[in-house]
């Protein structure tokens, strides 16, 4: 274990700077909970107006406290903070824990306050966790130092599960939720604005932790998406998953979670591809986050997923809610094939139909475990679900020793359990078992989807450089340049003017407005399409320079962009984005003008090989019809498979913080691509 993961997740001389002698005081808590719950390290509270702080020695600075500090946990008011990071500094003390706001969370002001903590942090070696910290704790060694109030709770279950959150408030409701059910953590680390340590580098630590057998984060926003990747890469080497529940799925999630840590907050749509690419399962509900791991521990993504399940049941009611929540999920409840209708047989269960029904046939444990081994044992499906009513609240031993007896069999598939009504007692003998058991067909859907949707990190694929310039502000005649230099070239002549008419032009054609400024040139009609003569150009072009600048009169001309009219079999969208959080991505898509409207995209880390692209095509069902589908003529796919490769490669050109072909016409199969229309923004 390094020395910063020692002094982070296992503290054993802990500074309480600003600790309260008052018991009522937030700043007293974190004293109060470390000893409440067993931590034999030793303490130190700074208090320069007491001798003693809730009975133990107090230090009226931090020079004062004999001998080396592990970590410092700054209880401080907002505009104390700063002075006294120094002296953290000069006492060598490698983390300092802030709990105070008022940071990059608050404005401008509240940027710049956390700018200069960084920097005099920084220039010291110290490491900072927070601002906005609502500490760490580690179960295992009895370390709850944190003013959270769910340590109220008289007892606190250890465990394996590490949860890092960077909401301080989820690091206690998610504690308790575990709690209620039997789960225990080894670490709850709340990581706050993370000006300095982030949730992806402490999860770098904890995948080296051998008290952790998987990590949850609680995510708002994505930090060190560098660091998070190689720490899931490490994770998936380790067998240990990364399981994530992030927010801003909406636009007003995301607004909030960009006010509430001061983060800039990507595209979901991109966490979701970084996760993929990463091999970091998602979960989209809370309570999954505390069911998943369950189903991930111990297992290795499935290479080819059937993305069905078998289900069993004893309540009629219960097993449609669970094969409905499954169905909206993507997951096909699949009737049993001839192996596990003989082993239903054998046992004398029935075996008709997507769901079987074992209500009528009793509920023996003996034959839960039979239904459950023949349900394994179907090729076609990925996991055997039991779903249980009554008896799991009435009589929990007899509901869940079915299911424990086939979990203990060894079964070639996982098996998981779906409790309908509260149940408490049989979710905790599942849980200590190992075995997945969920509250809701929701949850249990989600889990279920985020397993099946995990994989295994995509090979790292390396950009090669681009010797090419782009010019500061750049027109659609620069963007053409710059995908040609990718490889991507469609014929095109520039006319600085109505009169600078191009020679050897190719009737009809295009003619679009240059600028720099104008990124939708429809709207300022500043295209006209099917021009059939030199004399229409030049009297399209005056008209257009006139229209253009009536309508935008702010934009700056430079000209006019001339190319041949292009009829293909369809046309799609090819765009790179470099996103604030997750980094380059590489997007296609149906295209055209209702692109935006329509949202029929595929979205990958860049840059992608030629699988990656390929398998991107395939997700975007507008495209569907370029694969010969019902008879329609194939288009070259493989064409737009190499384009999506070369425009990912703007990876490799860090000036560049967007580019877009819309619409990129897809010719026939074998006769390529052509780029209509182009546009790159300059980072």
């Amino acid at each position: 274990m390094t020395a910063l993961a020692s002094a982070l997740l296992n503290p054993r001389r802990i500074a309480l700077v600003g600790a309260s002698a008052d018991p009522a005081r937030l700043t007293a808590r974190a004293q109060i909970y470390l000893r409440k719950h067993g931590f034999d390290g030793a303490l130190y509270p700074v208090n320069p107006r007491a001798a003693t702080v809730l009975g133990e020695t107090s230090y009226a600075s931090i020079a004062d406290i004999p001998g080396p500090v592990d970590l410092a946990y700054l209880l401080l008011g907002t505009e104390h903070v700063e002075g006294v990071i120094a002296d953290v500094a000069a006492k060598g003390i490698p983390v300092a824990a802030i709990l105070a706001d008022g940071f990059a969370e608050a404005g401008p002001e509240g940027q710049a306050r956390q700018a200069r903590l960084l920097a005099t942090a920084r220039a010291a070696g110290v490491r900072i966790l927070g601002p906005n910290s609502m500490g760490l704790i580690n179960l295992n060694s009895r370390t709850a130092c944190s003013v959270n109030a769910a340590l109220e709770a008289e007892s606190l279950p250890a465990g394996r599960l590490a949860l890092v959150s960077q909401s301080g408030s989820m690091l206690g409701a998610i504690m308790a939720r575990g709690a209620a059910r039997g789960l225990g953590f080894s670490h709850l680390i709340s990581t706050g604005n993370e000006a300095d340590l982030t949730a992806s580098e402490i999860a770098g630590l904890l995948v080296d932790d051998p008290q952790v057998d998987a990590i949850l984060l609680f995510l708002e926003a994505i930090r060190r998406a560098d660091l998070l990747a190689e720490a899931a890469r490490r994770a998936h080497a380790a067998g240990k998953p990364i399981i994530a529940y992030k927010l801003g799925r909406s636009a007003f999630g995301a607004e909030l979670a960009n006010s509430h840590t001061g983060a800039l907050a990507g595209s979901d749509a991109a966490a979701d591809a970084f996760f993929r690419a990463h091999g970091i399962a998602r979960v989209t509900m809370i309570e999954a986050l505390l069911e998943a791991p369950a189903l991930f521990i111990g297992r290795r993504p499935l290479a080819a997923p059937k993305r069905a399940v078998s289900v069993m049941t004893t309540t009629g009611g219960g097993g449609a809610m669970a094969v409905d929540a499954l169905g909206v999920a993507g997951i096909e409840t699949r009737a049993p094939n001839e192996t596990a209708v003989e082993g239903l047989k054998a046992a004398g269960l029935p075996h008709h139909g997507r769901m079987i029904d074992v209500t009528l046939a009793g509920t023996r444990a003996d034959k839960v475990q039979a239904a459950l081994s023949a349900l394994a044992s179907d090729p076609d499906t990925d996991l055997a679900l039991s779903v249980i009513g009554s008896s799991a609240q009435f009589r929990p031993h007899d509901a869940v020793a079915g299911i424990l007896g086939a979990a203990r069999a060894g079964l070639a598939k996982p098996v998981a359990a779906f409790l309908v009504p509260q149940a408490d007692v049989s979710l905790r003998m599942l849980g200590e078992a190992g075995i997945p058991a969920f509250r809701t067909p929701e949850s249990c859907a989600d889990v279920i989807r985020a397993f099946l949707d995990w994989r295994a990190p995509a090979p790292v694929q390396e950009a090669s450089a681009i010797p090419h310039a782009l010019p500061v502000r750049p027109d659609e005649a620069d963007a053409r340049r710059l995908f040609a230099a990718l490889g991507l070239e469609s014929g095109f002549a520039v006319m600085a003017g109505p009169a600078d008419l191009p020679e050897g032009l190719r009737f009809p054609v295009a003619l679009k407005i240059l600028s720099p400024d104008l990124a939708h040139k429809t709207e300022v009609g500043g295209v006209a399409l099917g021009i059939p003569d030199a004399a229409a150009l030049r009297a399209e072009a005056e008209a257009m320079a006139a229209r253009v600048a009536s309508r935008a009169p702010g934009a700056r001309i430079t000209g006019f962009l001339v190319q041949p009219m292009a009829k293909g079999l369809a046309e799609a969208i090819l765009g790179f984005r470099r996103d604030p959080e997750t980094g380059p991505m590489v997007l296609v898509g149906a295209g055209g003008v209702m692109a935006e409207l329509h949202r029929d995209t595929a979205l990958r880390c860049a840059p992608v090989g030629i699988e990656q692209a390929r398998a991107m095509i395939a997700e975007v069902k507008g495209l569907l019809p370029l694969s010969g589908w019902r008879g329609l003529p194939r288009g070259d796919l493989e064409a737009l498979a190499r384009a999506i490769v070369a425009a990912s490669r703007l990876a490799a050109l860090p000036e560049v913080a967007e580019a877009e072909i819309n619409p990129l016409i897809i010719h026939a199969e074998g006769q390529g691509v052509t780029v209509a229309d182009a546009w790159v923004v300059r980072a």
